[in-house]
């Protein structure tokens, strides 16, 4: 079925005109997106039904956050839950909708006058420049770290979209001079088809890999969804894409022979300005951001532009190489071009090269992605645990052992989303030149586990369980602690701890509500177990 197409503008030509309108919210959830909408609705004297298939219980944490919130008028706000009424839709003036529906085939929003997204309402009426990252690996690293430079160079700078902020939740602080990051996932691009009101001033599109596959049934109809992001970009505006090599060839159904990776196939689509970014030195007249390791096995970024941003945009090209990131304090190649991209964006805002060094070589990564969050000592051996929760394809774990070049101990395993598992059980293997293979392997129970076990020769790889609750997992893992101890994983101390990582590399479904409850269960526990 062909992705529904919106009709351009806005259900609102004003937001005076949402007064005494009838707002259908579809979707409160527990993430924060529905509970925003409801409260700016609410605020600007709509009339607002709220209604989700989830029960009341199951949503209480946000129904008291909602009843907690004294500025805004309850009197008009209705709840129908544990179902849909086709009259909810039918009759409201505007339908808010989850950006986990489907659009297609629904009977509920196929009966809707207009339907809008908290980002399509945002975007309508803010005069912020817009910078938006999409792509299937580091979305949510990329946009923090932009954030993070944003902030700390001096602007006013918001953050919003999937990584659980909803942007109506800032609207009316932002204006010509504020700049917003937004993380915008695949199905939230989705919904902007045809409205023409995405236009950034700068797009990342990160590492792409096969994502979500239980929902697209095509990494084609991905893709065209993410290729959402520039589509109303012009030669003003910058597109900074990926140049290392990938599968795209056997990825894509329909692979043009002419193209050979991801990165070139968005280039050749895209209006915008492109810059590229590598692990490697670019080619001549290849612009944008690369890494080299220097003499003392440190990573470095470097810009080779075609314009001098020191000045007004010249004509000519520029092609003098300038240092922009150095020492940085988050591990992980991946995460080294998470903030590479970053310093990059602050380039184009204006930050000078040395200023943007200082600033992004302090950021220390956010939560869910290799968050280390706990060093503790324990049976004479120092252990570093990490977090990465939020790793739900399983590339993103092949990633997450690469970024450390000493001994690990994985957590991995979950729910599949009709992914292919061999590049993680290669990696487990070695067979994809890793080195630093985990001394040992703990696995949560998931269908994405039962395809990698049955990928993985576990006559190589020793794994353990797949084990039905993380506190049962980490009272094993503490048991072998106990009895091999320093035998077993080898010599830790403080400055070269044991690592303990948990990435999952598949999603929560089942067994949590979400990666970031998953990753807040696994914290506790550890907490409890090790301090």
């Amino acid at each position: 079925m062909d992705a529904h197409i919106y009709p351009k503008g806005c259900a609102f030509n004003t937001l005076e005109d949402i007064k005494d309108k009838h707002v259908t919210v579809m979707g409160l959830g527990l993430n924060g997106g529905g509970e925003a909408s409801v409260k700016f609705f609410l605020k600007h004297g709509a009339y607002v039904t709220v209604t989700d298939m989830k029960t009341a219980d199951e949503l209480r944490p946000t129904i008291e956050s909602i009843s907690a919130d004294s500025t805004i008028d309850k009197s008009r706000l209705t709840y129908v839950l544990g179902q849909h009424r086709i009259e909810d839709f039918s009759e409201a003036d505007c339908v808010i909708k989850n950006p986990g529906v489907r659009f297609e085939g629904n009977q509920y929003l196929a009966a809707a006058k207009a339907v809008e997204t908290d980002i399509s309402i945002f975007l309508h009426f803010t005069k912020s420049p817009i910078i938006a990252v999409t792509g299937s690996k580091g979305k949510s690293s990329t946009v923090s770290s932009i954030d993070y430079g944003l902030r700390q160079a001096g602007f006013t700078s918001f953050l919003g979209g999937n990584i659980t902020v909803s942007p109506l939740t800032f609207l009316h602080e932002t204006s010509g001079l504020t700049p917003v990051v937004l993380e915008l996932s695949s199905w939230q691009l989705r919904d902007l088809r045809g409205r023409g009101c995405l236009k950034p001033k700068i797009a990342v599109i990160t590492k792409i890999v096969p994502d979500h596959q239980n929902w697209y049934h095509s990494m084609d109809k991905y893709i065209q969804d993410k290729m959402l992001i520039f589509e109303n970009q012009t030669a003003e505006d910058f597109t900074i894409l990926d140049f290392d090599e990938d599968n795209y060839s056997t990825d894509s159904e329909t692979p043009d022979p002419e193209i050979h990776k991801w990165g070139d196939f968005f280039a050749k689509a895209t209006k915008g300005t492109v810059l590229r970014y590598s692990k490697n030195p670019l080619p001549k007249n290849v612009f944008g951001v690369w890494q080299k390791i220097n003499r003392y096995g440190l990573t470095e970024g470097y810009e080779t532009l075609p314009f001098n941003l020191r000045t007004v945009k010249a004509q000519k090209h520029f092609e003098e190489s300038q240092q922009i990131m150095g020492k940085l304090s988050v591990p992980g190649a991946h995460m080294k071009t998470n903030v590479l991209n970053a310093c990059l964006c602050l380039r184009l805002m204006g930050v000078a090269p040395e200023q943007t060094m200082q600033i992004l070589g302090q950021w220390k990564g956010i939560p869910h992605r290799l968050e280390l969050f706990l060093r503790a000592k324990y049976n004479k051996m120092h252990l570093a645990f990490y977090n990465d929760s939020a790793a739900t394809v399983p590339q993103a774990v092949c990633e997450a052992i690469k970024a450390f070049d000493r001994p690990i101990i994985l957590i991995t395993g979950g729910t599949d989303k009709q992914l292919d598992f061999t590049p993680l059980a290669n990696t487990l293997e070695g067979k994809d030149g890793t080195k630093n293979l985990p001394k040992e392997i703990f696995a949560l129970e998931g269908s994405g586990t039962d395809k990698l076990l049955d990928l993985t020769d576990t006559k190589k790889v020793r794994i353990n369980g797949p084990y039905e609750s993380i506190k049962r997992l980490i009272t094993v893992l503490k048991s072998h602690l106990d009895h091999g101890g320093t035998q077993f994983y080898g010599i830790s101390t403080e400055d070269t701890p044991l690592v303990i990582v948990f990435s999952p590399g598949a999603t929560s479904f089942g067994m949590f509500k979400n990666e970031f409850d998953r990753g807040n269960t696994f914290k506790g526990v550890v907490k409890k177990f090790f301090i």
